[in-house]
């Protein structure tokens, strides 16, 4: 998991945690999260910390990044506990940035890295991400053998103009053919990821997409409404009014019609933003980042949370590799939670869950928001008296109002 830097304290050059951290862990889920910053081209939307090669200027590669990634999760098994003690990963999240631009051998090297270091739990979920463009039946056939699990497609929309819009290379069918060949290589779980809400935009393209998903056999699909990041190349055309920015009653349409689709062909929602064919094709790793596990990132830029402390790491790839180099961690960053904070994270992440959040989470005046949502129609009535705080649909389209009302 990448995010933009918070302020906090300045992490040792051990890595080592807080004492207090280290309790529990190998208890809560674990994962391992690895940051490729690699890209071809920069999308005009995207915000992560990715790097095209003119970028770079010679500055970063993807041998000195593979042999700085084996040395942070080394470092990583060390300070959660060593050989001996360190959890096994229960999931892995290859993530970018463009992973399949590693091609079949380096994500299997990266693989390797993982179980070198932390190892494989006997039934560990392993996902990359991957563009649609930089795949073949040969990269699925080598990762598969590997011990990869499941791979994320990038397939955003199925129009071309608004592929061109989203600045992405790939053409429109190109998703759903890479789906089957994934599929073909004897991959189970297969996701599509989408972006709706892009200007231009119209219904009829939004049905193609979704036709189109429904026609590539996927067991997950993750929908994202287009954000318009500061920074960004898209925000810029914004400014300067060369596309219109999202509209949020299209946005809330678009969503419904999503949901519609997918549940009606089997698709059942189980995060607000993720569906999912049965409880086996759930993404495990993310499951993990909404249910407070812990989780090692690595790479340039990526963000770890263990019992309580989240720390991040240097951004640009060559002084990530330096310093690792020099034998001290990449961290450039940390902060340790409260308790308050903890809480606040539980409410802003379970609320969106299919199972939701457990009441006894919210202070007084917080249950008493969350039967006024009740009576709004945005938390369904039998769950919260039962215990647990459960969005309705149309709660789902205003999750994050519901979570500013139930933190206060």
């Amino acid at each position: 998991m990448t995010a933009q830097p918070l302020t906090g304290e300045t992490p040792p050059a051990d890595g080592s945690l807080p004492e207090g951290a280290l309790e529990g862990v190998g208890k809560r889920p674990f994962g391992v999260y690895v940051h490729v910053p690699f890209c071809a081209t920069r999308c005009g939307y995207c915000d992560f910390n990715t790097y095209t090669a003119d970028e770079l200027d010679g500055g970063g590669s993807l041998g000195g990044w593979l042999e700085a990634l084996g040395r942070e999760l080394r470092l990583g098994a060390r300070v959660l506990g060593g050989p001996e003690h360190a959890p096994r990963a229960e999931t892995v999240f290859v993530g970018g940035g463009t992973p399949s631009l590693l091609g079949g051998t380096g994500l299997a090297e990266v693989l390797d890295a993982v179980r070198d270091s932390f190892g494989l739990s006997a039934d560990a979920e392993v996902t990359t991400e991957a563009n649609p463009e930089s795949t073949s039946p040969e990269l699925f056939d080598t990762i598969r053998r590997a011990g990869y699990t499941r791979v994320s497609l990038g397939m955003q929309s199925a129009a071309e103009h608004v592929l061109r819009v989203l600045d992405r290379r790939h053409t429109p069918g190109r998703a759903v053919a890479a789906a089957g060949e994934a599929r073909a290589a004897g991959f189970e779980h297969v996701s599509l990821d989408l972006i709706y809400g892009t200007p231009g935009e119209r219904t009829q393209d939004l049905r193609t997409t979704l036709d189109a998903v429904l026609s590539a056999g996927v067991d997950h699909v993750s929908a994202y409404s287009l954000i318009v990041e500061e920074g960004t190349a898209l925000a810029r055309r914004v400014r300067r009014g060369e596309l219109p920015m999202p509209d949020e009653d299209v946005l809330a349409a678009n969503y419904e019609l999503i949901d519609n689709v997918l549940s009606g062909s089997g698709l059942r929602w189980y995060e607000v933003s993720n569906w999912a064919s049965d409880e086996r094709a759930r993404c495990r790793h993310n499951i993990g980042y909404w249910s407070g596990g812990d989780w090692w990132g690595a790479g340039p830029g990526a963000h770890s949370h263990v019992g309580g402390v989240r720390w991040w790491n240097l951004k640009f790839p060559a002084r990530y590799a330096a310093t690792l180099g020099s034998g001290s961690s990449p961290a450039a960053g940390r902060e340790v939670l409260t308790e308050e904070d903890r809480r606040i994270e539980r409410v802003m992440l379970e609320l969106r869950l299919d199972s939701g959040l457990p009441a006894e989470v919210l202070d007084r005046g917080g249950l008493d928001e969350a039967w006024q949502a009740v009576e709004d129609g945005l938390l369904r009535g039998e769950r919260l008296r039962a215990g647990r705080c459960v969005l309705t649909d149309r709660g789902r389209l205003l999750a994050d109002g519901v979570v500013r009302r139930l933190i206060g």
